[in-house]
């Protein structure tokens, strides 16, 4: 009996470690089918939207997963946001509607742990009360939530949850949920890359279309403008070839034909006089022509409208039932024609007839295109008509002269009246030709080779007269593409028409614009006295762009990027100050749009990229200061002067650093320099008399950067004063204006450079407490030159009365006028030493770094 009972029990172990075997191999099992086709998913699904829905059906097979939902990490901005969301109970609204909902909850909880979590709804109540989490939407009879990693990293949390008590997690669905999410990583950067892929392919298809687009329709804008030339070649040989009126009107019928359908065409001319229609040529394979009163045939209606017609039978219908047009009686209808094309002939003195092209029995059918041929080839004939027409009235009327004059003296007048006429009309022409080549079309405006003539010669000018400068105003516009797309091109072409009449009342009489192609446009500006005239035209043509374009109830809004150059006596063609120009717009262009630049060499300084970074890593650069004295005319006054910073940079030699800091390679080494000049201005200072004024960024003033500026500033006796541009402290943040009126608490001398630059406002100086405002050169000019700024400079002078805020007056020449701006109660000027009386003449201190660069 005991053998057969060891058998019995050893067989039972025998069988427990198959059945454990076959449960771990059928989890393998699973998990290597899941995993398959995850992968497959993967490799076959066109986005994310389609891949969730995917990987929650395939968990679906062997899991409770009505409930699922994946979060994943915003990687800008690192807040967890919901990727995919399917619930039993709640919505999507639920999940959405808390603010910071995941980051306080149980996913939060999973995604800071980074290990998986499984929760009864017990363990979930228990764990909230302890304070690990907050329980957000409907409470889970069970919860399972599993960490997403991708290189090591958690990127976000999968979960499944279920509302039925019996509906719980074993370790193998565990399991299974954990080998899914360290793939799912990989699957949905897969999918991203196919998305991205497919829109590259997508957008570079959509490129290439449209240039090939672009192609074709100017290939036949080329055909089309070459076949009008033709066309007027032949009209401008029927002014001056034939003399008979009737050869005359063949070669217009050749004309026509040579460009549409023209078997049947006639001429018809209107005598306003009589109110008679004559047809002095027709050719017409059913239908012959009479003189006839005026009525309400098709050849009045093109008459009266003074526009081309295009009739078709439905029209022919229509417009009889309007009443528009009438038949005769008696008229037989078979004899209508099927497509009916007619186009006015219009001169100086009004319509004198039209040209007509019919068809019958639908043997050809007119279009649009036809009619705006035909409508060009009758406006240029119109004339030569008129011309051949009263050439021979005037024979009629030399021929009833030769019963009273000799033959051969009438023969001589005629010749002698004919050749003035043609050599008229020849100078017509010509003229009119000349015209067309130098102007463009669609705007009237000059094209690029007039204007480059007439900068031609305003550059010769320049080089007799280098005291009359001039300036050339690059200009390309704003979202151009975006009103063709949005308006379609008439409303472009209307858009360029407006935009041409827009620039010129931004401009004087004499100065020049002119179309160079598409949306750009050049502006020569002639007899300048400085740049500011020039900055003055550019900010009213950005003033007039910010103004939207309005059509059939659509507004657009446009802009205008502007390249200035000004006149240099370095210049020696006009390709060297186009280029110039069109690089200082492209600059406006890349730095934002909707704002202009002037020229700076260091814009073409080098073709070498990676020379032109190293050209502009100011931290490299050797640096010096310079001191001027800012002139103070009262008694007792304490010295002041004013610190500026220098660079010498292998392009543009010595150069200040307000010029070198626009080009710096980056943000950080802008605060990098702007802390060191300002270490070095501080040592200067402490070695001085005087009170020291110095330019700072108003970048030292943010946030980031405002804990190392008063740092910098601890070390200060009170002597260095940080003077702040007035056009950065307008746009300037609320915080920044904040951490300026704390440099003003703690003590630290601050003032406003450039003020009264572009406007005057009063507010910017009446709420933080400046010690000093320097006066843009613009203004004080302005205030010399114009009486209505002087009421301007009264009110800045009562302000800063009022705060006990010393104002400087600054400007070119600014000493010569001292006694008209004394009246006006200022006592300190800004200006070049040179300009002082030799007697009180000091020299500028100079303090020089040459072999010392700023540190990196």
């Amino acid at each position: 009996m005991e053998e057969p009972q060891q058998q019995v029990r050893r067989l039972s172990r025998r069988t427990a470690r198959l059945e454990s075997l076959l449960k771990k191999y059928k989890r393998k099992s699973q998990l290597q089918y899941t995993l398959i086709q995850l992968s497959e998913q993967a490799s076959t699904v066109a986005e994310l939207t389609l891949l969730y829905p995917a990987i929650h059906n395939i968990l679906s097979q062997y899991l409770p997963s009505k409930s699922f939902y994946v979060v994943l990490q915003n990687r800008f901005t690192q807040a967890l946001e919901l990727s995919y969301f399917v619930d039993e109970k709640d919505g999507i609204s639920v999940p959405l509607h808390e603010a910071h909902h995941f980051k306080d909850g149980v996913t939060g909880f999973v995604f800071k742990t980074g290990e998986t979590v499984y929760l009864t709804k017990d363990d979930m109540l228990s764990r909230a009360n302890a304070g690990e989490f907050k329980i957000m939407g409907s409470q889970a009879e069970h919860w399972v939530g599993v960490p997403i990693y991708r290189d090591g990293a958690i990127i976000g949390v999968m979960v499944s949850q279920s509302y039925e008590a019996e509906q719980s997690y074993s370790d193998h669905q565990v399991e299974l949920l954990e080998v899914m999410s360290l793939y799912l990583a990989t699957a949905i950067e897969r999918v991203k890359k196919r998305e991205l892929l497919e829109s590259e392919v997508k957008i570079r298809t959509r490129a290439l279309m449209q240039s090939n687009e672009a192609l074709n329709k100017e290939i036949e804008n080329r055909k089309r403008a070459l076949e009008r030339q033709q066309i007027l070649f032949k009209i401008s040989e029927l002014a001056t070839q034939f003399s008979d009126i009737d050869d005359v009107y063949q070669q217009v019928h050749d004309i026509i034909r040579s460009i549409t359908f023209a078997d049947n065409l006639y001429i018809a001319l209107y005598d306003k006089e009589t109110n008679w229609l004559t047809f002095p040529y027709s050719v017409d394979e059913k239908t012959s022509y009479n003189p006839r009163p005026f009525a309400k045939g098709y050849s009045e209606l093109v008459i009266r409208t003074e526009q081309s017609q295009l009739i078709d039978s439905t029209r022919a219908k229509a417009l009889a039932l309007e009443g528009t047009v009438e038949r005769p009686a008696g008229y037989n209808h078979k004899l209508a024609a099927t497509s009916w094309l007619g186009a006015p002939l219009k001169t100086a003195t009004g319509v004198i007839g039209l040209i007509a092209c019919q068809a019958y029995e639908h043997k050809h059918e007119f279009n649009y295109d036809d009619v705006e041929l035909i409508s060009f080839v009758s406006n240029q004939i119109a004339s030569v008509l008129q011309t051949h027409l009263a050439n021979q009235a005037l024979k009629i009327s030399h021929q009833q002269l030769e019963h009273r004059v000799a033959e051969k003296t009438k023969e001589l007048q005629q010749a002698n009246l004919h050749l003035q006429m043609q050599m008229e009309e020849r100078k017509k022409i010509e003229q009119q030709l000349y015209h067309d080549a130098h102007h463009d079309s669609l705007t009237g405006l000059p094209n690029r080779s007039l204007f480059l003539t007439q900068l031609e010669k305003t550059l010769k000018k320049h080089h007799r007269y280098p005291e009359d400068n001039f300036a050339v105003l690059f200009i390309d516009l704003d979202k151009f593409k975006d009103i063709n797309d949005e308006l379609g091109h008439q409303a472009g072409d209307q858009f360029l028409v407006w935009v041409a009449q827009s620039f010129l009342e931004c401009i004087r009489e004499h100065d020049l614009l002119a179309r160079l192609a598409g949306d750009e446009f050049v502006i020569l500006l002639d007899h300048l006295t400085d740049r500011q005239q020039a900055e003055d035209v550019a900010k009213r043509i950005i003033k007039v762009m910010q103004q939207p374009f309005c059509l059939k109830g659509v507004c657009m809004q446009s802009g205008a990027s502007i390249g200035i150059t000004y006149s240099n006596k370095l210049y020696r063609n006009t390709d060297e100050i186009i280029r110039d120009a069109d690089a200082a717009m492209y600059y406006a262009k890349n730095a934002g749009r909707g704002r202009y630049e002037f020229y700076h060499p260091l814009l073409t300084a080098s073709s070498n990229a990676q020379k032109q970074q190293e050209q502009h890593h100011l931290d490299k650069l050797p640096t010096h200061f310079r001191c001027t004295e800012i002139v103070n005319w009262s008694d007792n006054a304490q010295p002041i002067g004013f610190l500026e910073a220098f660079g010498e940079h292998p392009v543009l030699g010595s150069t200040s650093f307000d010029i070198l800091k626009k080009f710096a390679a980056e943000k950080s080494q802008l605060l990098e320099i702007e802390l060191h000049l300002l270490n070095k201005a501080q040592e200067i200072a402490l070695s001085r008399d005087e009170d020291m004024l110095f330019g700072c960024s108003a970048m030292l003033l943010e946030s980031a950067h405002f804990d190392a500026l008063k740092q910098q500033l601890k070390r200060q006796d009170k002597t260095l004063c940080l003077l702040f541009e007035e056009s950065e402290i307008r746009f300037a943040s609320s915080q920044q204006v904040l951490n300026l009126r704390a440099l003003a608490d703690m003590g630290i001398p601050i003032g406003l450079n450039n003020f009264g630059k572009d406007r005057c406002d009063l507010t910017l100086i009446s709420q933080v407490d400046f010690t000093y405002v320097l006066l843009s050169s613009t203004f004080s000019k302005r205030v010399l030159q114009q009486t209505s700024y002087e009421v301007q400079l009264q009110g800045i002078l009562a302000v800063t009365k009022v705060k006990s805020i010393k104002v400087i007056a600054r400007g070119p020449a600014i000493l010569n006028f001292r006694s008209l701006l004394e009246k006006h109660g200022l006592q300190l000027f800004f200006g070049k030493q040179q300009m002082l009386d030799k007697g009180n003449e000091r020299v500028a201190f100079i303090q020089s770094f040459d072999n010392e660069s700023v540190p990196s």
